[in-house]
């Protein structure tokens, strides 16, 4: 499913229209987006948690030549699924 699919299945749900619904989404993605970028974690009760992680730095290979290389350290964006989520795709 992508964001139009998203947009016109929740419209269906709502009866809103498809531009409030895109509206109201793209808000809620950029909210999430803004909270976990400053360091919070976005808590969906029965969906799940969006927070940060790190990545320590560490050693890798160049696949083309073999050659060893140092891949940095960096943030990360991590997802836990929440019970009621897990739930609903464990019974399908």
């Amino acid at each position: 499913m992508n964001k139009h699919e998203l947009i016109d299945a929740v419209a269906a749900g709502t009866g809103e229209s498809k531009a409030s619904t895109g509206e109201a989404i793209d808000a809620l993605l950029e909210a999430v987006t803004a909270a976990v970028t400053r360091g919070y974690t976005v808590q969906l009760i029965g969906f799940g948690s969006f927070s940060t992680g790190a990545r320590a730095e560490r050693t890798g290979r160049n696949p083309s030549t073999g050659a060893t290389i140092t891949i940095p350290a960096a943030k990360t964006v991590k997802f836990t699924a929440g019970k009621g989520f897990k739930d609903a795709v464990n019974a399908a």
